[in-house]
């Protein structure tokens, strides 16, 4: 069973985004900021992050620099998922090194299949 880390600070999107993934048979883990996220990473690699970017102390952009460096995580795909949604934001957070980009809000089939697809490479 694949894990997929959810690291947003708001509580209805971790457990939207978290119900969507179990129900789909996936493991979940959740962190509610980026210093969460990457000590979960340090400890316990997942196989794909989802990833928000606008969040207190260290935002998603720098999580994803900072997995993307890091030879323990860089190859775990992420999924950059956020309202920030203009395409700077997009261009943005690809040249971080995120693998996706969804905004939100976001149809459930369109991240599901971007998860999906992400963990068949």
């Amino acid at each position: 069973m694949k894990t997929v880390l959810v690291v947003d600070d708001q509580l209805s999107h971790r457990e939207m985004i978290s119900d969507l993934l179990k129900g789909s048979g996936f493991k979940v883990r959740i962190a509610d900021d980026g210093d969460a996220a990457l000590e979960q990473i340090e400890t316990r690699v997942p196989d794909l992050v989802i990833l928000d970017i606008v969040m207190p102390n260290v935002n998603g952009y720098e999580v994803c620099r900072q997995m993307k460096s890091n030879p323990i995580s860089k190859d775990v795909p992420v999924i950059l998922c956020s309202i920030k949604a203009e395409e700077f934001d997009r261009y943005w957070g690809i040249r971080q090194g995120a693998d996706a980009y969804v905004a939100k809000p976001f149809k459930p089939q369109e991240l599901l299949a971007t998860v999906k697809k992400l963990l068949q490479k």
